[in-house]
C-alpha cells in the first residue's frame, strides 16, 4: 500500500456503508447508535452514511468506542463474517467464478485493499500453499487485533464459498476457548500467538464447491451486471484516491496516475466519469485535507505547502484554497494561531 503520511489519517477513505453495517451489528447486541457514537463527534457525520467516506481517524474513534461495550474478543470476527459478498456490496459474479485459488486470493486482496483500506495485505505462493498476510500500515496500536479479526472474518466469508480448507494464524492471544472459535469458523484451523497474522490456503485438495446451494443463492441474489460494472468503476475510484494520497504533489497528475495504473489519461477520465466523479474532484479533496492539516498542525511556510501539493506558486495555492473553503491559507493559519500554537514542522 502507500507509505503513511500523518495528513493521510484525515483523508476520507472508507465507505460509510461499513460504518452503518457496524452500527447495525452493535444494535443487534443491544448497543444503541447514540451510545456507540457518544464522544466520537460522528453523530452528524454519519447522517448520510450511504454516500459518506470516513477517514482512518474517524473509523478508529468509532471502533475504540465499540471496544468499551464489547467484552467478547470474537465479536470483531463475527462482524467480519457479515462482510460477505452482499456486505461489501461487491462484484459477486467475478469472485464466485474463481476456481483457481491463486486468482481467488488475489481478487479478494485486490478488492479489500481498495474498499476497506485499513490493513494492507500481501499474497505469496510457497510450495503447495498460498498465504495472505495482513499488515498494519496505520499503526493501529491496541486496535490492531480488533481490525485483524474483522478482516479475518470477512476473508473467511468471502473465500469459504469456494474453498474448503484454511489455516488462520493470529499474532495475539484470545480469552475464549479455541473450541468456541472453531465453532465460529468451522472450515478453518485457527492458531493464536503466532508470528504473524495470515491466512494459509492449501493448493492441493478439493477445489471450488461447484453446484453448492450457497453459491446458487448468492448468484441469484447478486445485483445485475450493470451494477457489477458500477462496482468496478468504484474500485478504480479507490485506487485513484490511493495514488493521489501517495503523491499529492506534482506526481499526482491525471497523466501520471493513469500511467501507474496502466491506462491513458483519456481512459482514466472516462472510467471516473462512469463512476460519477472526476479526477479533479478526487485530487482537490486530498489536497484540501492535506493543506488544512499543514496549516493547522505545522509551521511549514505557505510557499512550501504550495510546492508539496504540486502548485507552481503560492498565489495559485491561495486561489485554490479560497475556492475550496472561502478562506485563504493565511486566514486559517492566523485564526488557528490565536487559539493554539502550531506544532514544529516535520
Amino acid at each position: 500500500m502507500f507509505r503513511i503520511n500523518s495528513m493521510a489519517y484525515e483523508v476520507p477513505l472508507v465507505s460509510g456503508l461499513y460504518a452503518q453495517r457496524f452500527i447495525e451489528f452493535m444494535g443487534a447486541r443491544g448497543i444503541s447508535k447514540e451510545a456507540l457514537l457518544e464522544g466520537t463527534e460522528l453523530d452528524e457525520v454519519l447522517k448520510n452514511s450511504g454516500t459518506l467516506l470516513l477517514s482512518i481517524n474517524q473509523v478508529t474513534r468509532m471502533m475504540a468506542s465499540a471496544r468499551r461495550f464489547l467484552d467478547d474478543d470474537m465479536a470483531a470476527f463475527e462482524f467480519g463474517r457479515t462482510l460477505d459478498l452482499q456486505g461489501h456490496g461487491l462484484l459477486g459474479f467475478a469472485l464466485l467464478k474463481q476456481k483457481d485459488f491463486r486468482d481467488l486470493a488475489n481478487m479478494v486482496v485486490q478488492y479489500l485493499r481498495v474498499s476497506l483500506p485499513i490493513l494492507d495485505m500481501r499474497v505469496s505462493c510457497s510450495g503447495d500453499e498460498i498465504r495472505i498476510a495482513l499488515q498494519d500500515v496505520w499503526d493501529l496500536k491496541e486496535l490492531r487485533p480488533f481490525f485483524v479479526n474483522i478482516y479475518m472474518g470477512s476473508i473467511y466469508s468471502l473465500t469459504s464459498l469456494i474453498c474448503r480448507r484454511f489455516h488462520f494464524e493470529f499474532d495475539f492471544s484470545v480469552d475464549h476457548e479455541h473450541e468456541m472459535w472453531h465453532r465460529l469458523a468451522p472450515h478453518a484451523n485457527l492458531s493464536f500467538s503466532s508470528s504473524g497474522n495470515q491466512v494459509v490456503v492449501p493448493l492441493s485438495g478439493r477445489p471450488a464447491r461447484d453446484g453448492n446451494d450457497e453459491l446458487a443463492f448468492y448468484l441469484a441474489s447478486a445485483r445485475s451486471r450493470d451494477d457489477v460494472k458500477g462496482d468496478e468503476h468504484m474500485e478504480l475510484v479507490a485506487r485513484v484516491r490511493e495514488e493521489v494520497l501517495r503523491y499529492p504533489g506534482r506526481e499526482g497528475t491525471l497523466e501520471r496516475v493513469g500511467e501507474r495504473l496502466g491506462m491513458s489519461a483519456r481512459s482514466l477520465r472516462h472510467h471516473l466519469k462512469m463512476a460519477g466523479v472526476s479526477f479533479h474532484d478526487i485530487r482537490n479533496q486530498v489536497r484540501k485535507t492535506f493543506a488544512t492539516r499543514y496549516l493547522k498542525d505545522t509551521n511549514m511556510p505557505l510557499n512550501k505547502i504550495a510546492e508539496v501539493l504540486g502548485y507552481s506558486d503560492q498565489a495559485s495555492f491561495t486561489k485554490a484554497y479560497r475556492g475550496w473553503t472561502g478562506a485563504t491559507p493565511g486566514d486559517i493559519r492566523r485564526g488557528f494561531i490565536q487559539t493554539q500554537l502550531p506544532l514544529r514542522c516535520f
